[in-house]
């Protein structure tokens, strides 16, 4: 299984709260046994999105920066990573929006379209509920699936693995992704129509 997922104490480097405890303490270190630790897989965050090694640069390069800002008042102790990898993810897509890569914003809408098979959209979720509560009721219902789904659903809908990419790193077929995240999306719909979801 692709190493992207594991759990932060499974990597090399300095243990997440040192490494914390560096940015509370506004010691520039912290930037680079962050880098040392993680910049490749925030790197590969990022090019899975803007498709284009210079802006994943850029775009990592910019996660210190914003993790520095942020650091505090957050204290990501047990969550470094995925910390750092939301900033990544979330800068990365505004980069692709800001300068229009038209492929890769088709890609993107996509995806949309998938999660909007199962997930409620914008508008209802205002009407219903606050997106946190939504964001815990599709945590609980990962959290319910194997594991090997639920990283396929994450690889896919997180980190925006393409179909192929998938495929390749699970060892199936391109069809056998496609209709296994076509019956977890089924599945979450369900799920969240139980929790009082309108979808």
């Amino acid at each position: 299984m692709n190493g992207q997922l594991q759990k932060s104490g499974e990597e090399n480097g300095m243990e997440d709260s040192r490494i914390v405890d560096l940015y509370l303490a506004r010691d520039e270190s912290a930037i680079k046994h962050s880098a040392e630790k993680y910049g490749a897989r925030l790197h590969g965050i990022s090019l899975g999105i803007v498709n284009d090694p210079r802006t994943a640069e850029e775009c990592e390069n910019d996660v210190y920066s914003e993790a520095w800002r942020l650091i505090p008042p957050n204290e990501p102790r047990d969550y470094l990573f995925a910390f750092l990898a939301r900033i990544a993810r979330s800068l990365s897509l505004k980069r692709c929006r800001s300068e229009r890569a038209l492929k890769r914003s088709a890609y993107i809408t996509e995806l949309s379209h998938e999660m909007q098979e199962c997930v409620p959209s914008d508008a209802s979720v205002e009407a219903q509920a606050d997106c946190t509560l939504l964001g815990e009721a599709i945590s609980r219902f990962l959290y319910s699936q194997p594991q090997e789904k639920r990283e396929l659903f994450i690889r896919r809908y997180w980190y925006l693995d393409s179909i192929s990419a998938l495929a390749e790193s699970f060892g199936f077929s391109e069809s056998k992704v496609k209709v296994t995240l076509s019956r977890l999306r089924a599945q979450l719909k369900k799920h969240l129509e139980s929790e009082g979801y309108s979808v």
